[in-house]
């Protein structure tokens, strides 16, 4: 549960735009996308070589 301190002073704009990107940085909605199908971990662990290795070879070089 996220918990947002608004004060008085602070308009429901602010206290919104709070709420946003502290739930954006809890990670909520990539943990509930990632959990929606299964994906075996030796499958993720390919991935991210490939992943890795492209990003290698894009900016290694630099």
């Amino acid at each position: 549960m996220l918990i947002i301190d608004a004060r008085e002073s602070d308009s429901i704009d602010k206290a919104l735009k709070k709420y946003k990107k502290k739930f954006e940085r809890s990670g909520t909605m990539k943990q509930l996308r990632s959990r929606k199908h299964f994906v075996k971990p030796s499958i993720r662990r390919r991935q991210e070589i490939l992943k890795a290795a492209y990003k290698q070879k894009m900016y290694g070089n630099k």
